[in-house]
């Protein structure tokens, strides 16, 4: 496993006008060449990933797109569970904020997606990102949905509580980046926020262990029957009104 990590502001056009369409982008070699700012990861298994999701393209056309990391990307049962609305996840495992602005034209808009659900900026908390880095290159995202269709409804969610050892980060933080979603939401037309933190918290801001995984990091069973439930009303009371 490989893995390319660096941080802080770097701006550039992502090199690939000339990439073949007959495979998905790779991962620039070098920071000016990715857009937005902030730490970069890639990972062995992100390229395996794109790659499966490339052969889905046209399968998945039109579908409900969920976009971001782990905590989306474990959800095994996520087309049952939201069925019968047609979904696909392309959520990767250890992705940043930057990492999923850099695929997110390919994996994401070029599906011509229903909606489009976002869950990204927990890996960026882990690898002490700034949070307002990691609120701009959400609304970058954003802001190319809107360029794309502005109209297309977007679901953004707020992270959930945690409380791992493993990736230990500063409550504040995780505060602060929620509460730069939250006024993304409020920003644009045609996003609804989904405010998960709550409904992962006990009354006192702690997470509730039963919802999540044996790490205190990750999703587990408990939590994606809930995230499931609540994710399923959204998308169909934003159908409803359209």
């Amino acid at each position: 496993m490989v893995a390319l990590i660096c941080t802080g502001l770097v701006s550039g056009a992502v090199a690939q006008a000339n990439i073949a369409k007959s495979a998905p982008s790779p991962y620039p070699e070098t920071a000016k060449d990715w857009p937005g700012e902030g730490v970069i990861r890639v990972f062995g298994w992100m390229k395996q990933n794109r790659e499966s999701f490339w052969k889905q393209r046209e399968r998945k056309q039109g579908a409900w797109v969920l976009a971001g990391d782990s905590l989306l990307g474990n959800w095994k049962t996520s087309e049952r569970d939201l069925a019968p609305t047609a979904t696909a996840n392309r959520a990767i495992g250890g992705d940043v904020s930057r990492g999923l602005l850099f695929r997110f034209q390919e994996d994401v808009l070029e599906l011509n997606p229903s909606g489009i659900v976002v869950l990204i900026g927990g890996n960026d908390l882990s690898a002490l990102q700034k949070t307002d880095q990691t609120a701009r290159n959400i609304e970058r995202m954003l802001q190319a949905i809107r360029a794309q269709k502005a109209d297309l409804p977007v679901i953004l969610c707020t992270l959930p509580p945690r409380n791992s050892d493993k990736a230990p980060i500063k409550p504040s933080e995780l505060t602060n980046l929620n509460a730069s979603i939250r006024e993304l939401a409020k920003k644009y037309d045609n996003v609804e926020l989904l405010d998960l933190f709550p409904l992962f918290a006990t009354p006192d801001g702690q997470p509730q262990l039963n919802l999540l995984a044996a790490d205190r990091l990750h999703i587990g069973p408990g939590g994606y029957e809930v995230l499931g439930r609540v994710l399923k009303q959204k998308i169909a009371a934003t159908e409803g009104g359209r």
